[in-house]
């Protein structure tokens, strides 16, 4: 957030915590939105300027703190749809995100649902999440479709999570420890996502809406024990009945997407006799 850092340089200077606004936000931190406030309503007055939209990249944890600067923000800044990024609901992965946990969130939504209905606007905010990040399980994946159910999201493009360079989450990925603790032989092991039909497993509870990943979910709710989300109310996950043609994909191959044309080509040379070829079809005129 714009001009804000440690009020002590002497301070910072000596400071050894990773983030400066997790586990909780540094006592610190300079968290006054004056300055930003103020630079939104600079570049609002230049001529010829009619719009000043922020569409992403808020640290909304630190934005609680100013509601004047939400207000600013829902009044004049946002074009119908505002992202954010939760990333999760669980306390599992989010300390592996060093990420705030959804009470951060709710209290954001209370303010700009507010502040908006206030300026006589229609807005909305699109939560993000990802899957199968290090430090998530099952479980985690489940609670979270659940909590977008309850809260009525249904996500159209989601992300699974992919190991990157000189990122902390690379490093559980790659090692099963956490490196925001000490490291040794007896520290913290993190679960890591890595076969392709967990992964995407956990990118199905995120699409829970989703037809085609119907079977894939029946499956693990009977092997997680949660059959009872299974059914055709409100109250279930995912309906027991499948629509005609939905479903196929995750199906094949013990739950493997379908392999291309020419991969399929390849496998049926493969399983020809010695000496023989695969038949070629013929349209005749």
């Amino acid at each position: 957030m714009y001009r804000m850092a440690c009020k002590d340089p002497a301070i910072e200077s000596s400071c050894r915590r990773l983030s400066c606004v997790y586990p909780g936000i540094c006592e610190n931190l300079n968290t006054d939105h004056a300055p930003l406030i103020g630079l939104y309503r600079k570049a609002r007055a230049l001529p010829g300027i009619k719009k000043v939209l922020v569409a992403s990249g808020l640290r909304y944890d630190l934005a609680v703190r100013s509601p004047e600067y939400v207000k600013e923000l829902a009044t004049h800044h946002v074009g119908g749809y505002l992202k954010i990024a939760p990333e999760h609901t669980e306390q599992g992965p989010l300390s592996k995100m060093m990420k705030p946990g959804m009470g951060s969130y709710d209290k954001f939504k209370a303010l700009f649902d507010r502040f908006s209905r206030e300026a006589g606007k229609e807005q909305y905010l699109i939560p993000y999440f990802i899957a199968a990040h290090p430090g998530t399980s099952d479980a985690d994946m489940l609670a979270l479709a659940l909590w977008l159910k309850h809260n009525g999201f249904r996500l159209d493009q989601v992300q699974t999570f992919l190991p990157t360079p000189l990122a902390m989450a690379t490093t559980m990925y790659h090692t099963g420890k956490n490196p925001l603790h000490k490291v040794s032989a007896a520290s913290e092991e993190v679960s890591v996502v890595r076969g392709g039909r967990q992964r995407r497993l956990h990118k199905a509870f995120l699409r829970y809406h989703d037809p085609e990943n119907w079977p894939m979910l029946r499956e693990a709710l009977q092997r997680m024990g949660r059959a009872d989300l299974i059914g055709n109310g409100k109250k279930h996950l995912i309906p027991s009945f499948q629509p005609a043609g939905t479903g196929k994909v995750l199906q094949r191959a013990g739950g493997e997407r379908p392999r291309s044309r020419v991969a399929a080509a390849r496998r049926s040379v493969a399983a020809a006799k010695p000496g023989t070829r695969p038949k070629r079809s013929r349209t005749h005129a």
